[in-house]
Order: structure tokens, then sequence, then C-alpha cells
């Protein structure tokens, strides 16, 4: 799974067009969202193929502005302060959040700076929780 970082017109209809370019392509989005800042739509979703994503959006004029790797992390849904714990660790590691959301199955999706420091975090999370 790959973010894609899109730029979207904020007018009607924008984000209807990106969703059937998607489609068109047999593209799912697997979780995401979209925000106007400064009068302009920044979009983050998650696909599988983000290339092919990114090909059928350029068609129809939607810019694709990035295409990120990101962390995959399951928290204790049930347990206060998992996304806390979690970010303190990613910050103690000297690893700085750009993006995070949650994707359709409930799991934290996160991009980051340096995607390797990340991930080693991730491990980390990954064992201390199955023993937490």
């Amino acid at each position: 799974m790959k973010d894609l970082t899109i730029r979207l017109q904020n007018e009607p209809g924008t984000l209807a067009a990106m969703g059937e370019a998607l489609a068109k392509a047999s593209i799912s989005v697997e979780g995401g969202g979209a925000w106007v800042v400064n009068q302009e739509g920044i979009a983050h979703f998650l696909v599988e193929n983000a290339d092919q994503a990114r090909s059928a959006l350029e068609a129809v004029g939607i810019e694709v502005l990035k295409i990120n790797e990101v962390i995959v992390q399951r928290l204790h849904q049930d347990q206060p302060g998992q996304l806390g714990k979690f970010c303190r660790m990613l910050a103690e590691a000297g690893v700085n959040i750009e993006v995070l959301y949650s994707d359709h199955d409930h799991q934290l999706i996160v991009v980051v700076d340096n995607v390797e420091k990340g991930k080693v975090v991730s491990k980390k999370w990954m064992q201390n929780r199955v023993i937490s």
C-alpha cells in the first residue's frame, strides 16, 4: 500500500472526479481523507497500485504531488492512550509524522519523514504490544 498526496481544486465535483477516475482504473481507495487548507484541496488516499492511480488521476488533470511509503500500525482500540504512546515512540526516535489517518480495517496509516527509522519503531511497538 502507498499513500498518494493529491492536490484538488476547491470546487464542487473535484473529489467526485477523483473517485470516478480511480474507479474507471479499477483502483480501490483503502483509507484516507481530504481537506481544504488556504483555499486549496489536499487529499491523502491509500491505494494498492500507486503508479496506476497516479496515471488515472493525471489523465483527468488531477495533480498527484507525491507517492509516499506508509507505516501500517494496529493499536489496541480499547485502551486509551495508544495513539499518544505510539507517537511518543516515533518522536523519541527522531521521526516526524507528516500524515496520519485510519484505513478501512481500523489500522493506523502513518507517513513519516524517515521511513526506515519509523519501521524500526513500528516493529518495536508490535513486539511490545504482544506482551503488554
